[in-house]
C-alpha cells in the first residue's frame, strides 16, 4: 500500500463529485503542463498567470474559499479545512508557488470573511467567481511582524470617508488582487486598529516591485491619499486586531500541506534515482546507509502526514469550549514544516550530485523547502506558544467526548469567529496517557512514554527557574521536547484511525525517541541548567530505541523500496 499522494493513481480524501473533480482537473493541468516546463518556468521566474487563469476558468478558489452563505447556492461552495489542506498539499506536489497564490488568498479572505461588512463579502464572492486572487497587507518593511507598529493610517476627510497612506511589504499576490485586505491605524485622535480593503487597480495603488526573485510575486506596493469609503472598512478597533491573529491561524495550519507535497514528489524521484543506479557493483538501495536514509525520510514523511490529517480534525471541530487547536496548529506549522526539511536533507544525501539538476523537481524543492517554517511566525516564535500549553497539557486534563474524523460538507465557520485572542493558559487539553497506552506493547512505543515519564517529572520536580524560563536559549529545547510529545500523540490517534500497519507505528517511533533525547541533550549542555535538570535528561537521554531488524525489513521492502518507479511527472 501506498500511503503517498500519488496524482496518477489519485485517493481522495474528500469523496463528494464537486471536490473530486477539483483534485482531478488540477492533476491533469499539471501532467498537461509537464515536467519540463514546470521546471523551466521556476527556473525562469515566470509568473503563473496560466495557473490564476485555469482556477478562474475553473472556479476552483471560488468552491474552496466561498462559505456557502455566499456561494448563490453552489454546492460545491465551502470553507472546508480538510479540503483546503487537500488541496495545498497537492498544489505544493507541483511546486510550492502554485500553493502560495492559494495561501495568500486564503489570508487575503480571512479578515474579510470575519468581518461584519455584508458588501465586502458579496464582492468578495463575486470576484471568486470571477476568478480573482486575494491578497493580505499586514507586513511592513521596516516592523516585520511586530503590527503593534503599524505606519499604514487612515486619516478622516471632512466628507465622512478616509484617505489611507502607507506603504506594506512581503504581501504575496499584491500585483493582482482587487482585494487586499490592509491593516493599519485610524488617526483620528482613537488610534484604533482597522483593516480595510484595497484595490491594484486603483490609481493611488503604487506597486513597486517584487521582494523576492521568484515566480511568485511578493509585492512592495504603497499608498498616496487611497480613498476609502465605509464599504471598504472590514473592522475596527480590537475586533480588527483580532482578525490580524487569527487570519495568521488560518493560514499558519495551511503551511504543513505544502511541506508534505514538497517532500512527498521529492521522495519519489530520490527513490527511483537510487533504485536503479549501480555503484562498486552495488546497488545504491543495497548499502545500508543508503536504506536507513530513505527509511527515515519515509517514517518521517508518514508522521508528517500522520499528524496533519488528525490536527485537521480538531481545527474543524474547534469552538470556544474546545480551543485545543491552538497547540496542535503551532505544533503543526513548526513540527512539520522542519520535518519536510529534514527529508530532503536524508533524500539529498543519497542522491548528491542528481539533486542539482535543473531538470528535477528535486531541485525546486532543495530551493523552496526552508520557507515554510519561516511562514507565519518564525520555529521559535511558534514553539514559545506551543510552551503557553505545557502545564494545562500535562497537569490539567479534561474530559472531552472523542474527536471522530471530520470529512462533512460543513463550513468551517468557527474559523471566523474565533473571538479574542488571549486566555490562551485556559485552554484544556484530553489526557495523553490513554493514547499512548493503547500502543504501549510496541517497544518503541513502551521506551518513548518512558522518556514522556521522565520529562513530566522534570517539570513538576525541576521546572525551570524565572530565570531560565525567559532565557529563549533554555526555553526553546524545552519547548521542543514538549512539542514531541505533542506531535506523538496525535500520530498515534490517526495511527488507530487508520489502522496503520504496527511494524510502521514502531519504527516510526524510532526516530522519536532519538529526537526527543536530542533535545535533552541540549538542555543538559546549557551552561545555566541545574544538577536536578541534567539528571532528568541523562534519565532521558539513556532510552534507546529497541531495534527489530525483522521489523524493518518487512516494512522496506512492504512500503519503501515498493516506490521505485512508483510515480514520475509526465515531461
Amino acid at each position: 500500500m501506498n500511503y503517498l499522494l500519488q496524482p496518477k493513481k489519485y485517493q481522495h480524501l474528500i469523496s463528494d463529485a464537486g471536490s473530486k473533480a477539483i483534485m482531478e482537473k488540477t492533476i491533469h493541468f499539471f501532467e498537461s503542463l509537464g515536467k519540463t516546463r514546470l521546471t523551466d518556468d521556476f527556473h525562469k521566474k515566470v509568473w503563473y498567470k496560466n495557473f490564476v487563469e485555469f482556477v478562474g476558468k475553473e472556479q476552483i478558489f471560488a468552491k474552496l474559499l466561498t462559505p456557502k452563505a455566499y456561494a448563490n447556492g453552489d454546492p460545491d461552495c465551502r470553507w472546508d479545512t480538510a479540503r483546503n489542506a487537500e488541496y495545498s498539499e497537492l498544489l505544493a506536489f507541483y511546486g510550492s508557488g502554485y500553493w502560495y497564490c492559494f495561501q495568500v488568498s486564503i489570508l487575503g479572505l480571512g479578515p474579510i470573511w470575519m468581518s461584519p461588512n455584508e458588501t465586502a463579502k458579496k464582492k468578495a464572492a463575486a470576484l471568486l467567481k470571477k476568478g480573482g486572487i486575494f491578497a493580505f497587507g499586514l507586513s511592513e518593511r521596516s516592523k516585520g511582524a511586530d503590527i503593534y507598529s503599524t505606519e499604514t493610517a487612515l486619516t478622516p476627510a471632512s466628507d465622512g470617508t478616509w484617505t489611507a497612506n502607507g506603504e506594506k511589504y512581503y504581501i504575496g499576490n499584491g500585483n493582482e488582487a482587487q482585494m487586499v485586505s490592509t491593516f493599519g491605524k485610524v488617526k483620528d485622535g482613537t488610534d484604533d486598529y482597522v483593516f480595510f480593503v484595497t484595490d491594484y487597480l486603483n490609481k493611488a495603488y503604487e506597486l513597486k516591485k517584487n521582494v523576492i526573485s521568484h515566480q511568485q510575486y511578493v509585492s512592495n506596493f504603497a499608498l498616496h491619499d487611497y480613498p476609502i469609503t465605509e464599504d471598504d472598512i472590514l473592522s475596527r478597533g480590537s475586533h480588527a486586531w483580532d482578525c490580524a491573529l487569527n487570519t495568521v491561524n488560518i493560514g499558519k495550519f495551511n503551511i504543513g500541506p505544502c511541506s508534505i507535497g514538497m517532500a512527498e514528489h521529492s521522495f519519489y524521484e530520490a527513490i527511483t534515482h537510487a533504485s536503479n543506479r549501480m555503484l562498486y557493483g552495488r546497488r545504491v538501495t543495497d548499502m545500508p546507509h543508503v536504506r536507513r536514509n530513505f527509511m527515515e525520510a519515509w517514517l518521517r514523511l508518514m508522521g508528517m502526514k500522520l499528524y496533519q490529517r488528525r490536527a485537521t480534525d480538531y481545527f474543524r471541530n474547534a469552538a470556544k469550549d474546545d480551543r485545543r487547536y491552538m497547540l496542535y496548529n503551532p505544533t503543526s506549522k513548526m513540527k512539520v514544516t522542519l520535518q519536510a526539511e529534514e527529508v530532503i536533507n536524508l533524500l539529498w544525501d543519497v542522491i548528491a550530485a542528481k539533486g542539482f539538476e535543473k531538470d528535477t523537481y528535486f531541485f525546486t524543492a532543495t530551493s523552496e523547502v526552508r520557507g515554510p517554517s519561516k511562514l507565519e511566525g518564525t520555529v521559535h516564535v511558534n514553539v514559545q506558544l506551543i510552551r503557553k500549553f505545557m502545564k494545562n497539557y500535562f497537569f490539567n486534563p479534561k474530559a472531552y467526548d472523542p474527536m471522530a474524523p471530520d470529512f462533512s460538507d460543513k463550513d468551517d465557520l468557527f474559523i471566523f469567529d474565533q473571538g479574542p485572542t488571549g486566555g490562551l493558559g485556559k485552554v484544556a487539553f484530553h489526557d495523553y496517557l490513554p493514547t499512548f497506552k493503547k500502543f504501549a506493547d510496541l517497544p518503541n512505543i513502551n521506551c518513548f512514554m518512558k522518556q514522556i515519564g521522565h520529562f513530566k517529572e522534570m517539570l513538576e520536580k525541576a521546572g525551570p527557574d524565572k530565570a531560565q524560563d525567559m532565557d529563549s536559549s533554555f526555553s526553546l529545547p524545552l519547548g521542543e521536547m514538549f512539542s514531541v510529545v505533542v506531535y506523538g500523540q496525535l500520530i498515534l490517534e490517526q495511527c488507530e484511525l487508520s489502522k496503520i500497519d504496527q511494524d510502521i507505528v514502531n519504527q516510526m517511533f524510532d526516530f522519536m525517541i532519538r529526537d526527543f533525547s536530542r533535545f535533552a541533550l541540549q538542555i543538559y549542555g546549557m551552561p545555566n541548567t541545574k544538577k536536578e535538570q541534567q539528571d532528568y535528561c541523562t534519565k532521558i537521554m539513556l532510552i534507546a530505541a529497541q531495534g527489530d531488524a525483522a521489523q524493518y525489513d518487512r516494512v522496506w521492502e512492504t512500503y519503501v523500496a515498493a516506490l521505485d518507479g512508483e510515480y514520475a511527472m509526465n515531461e
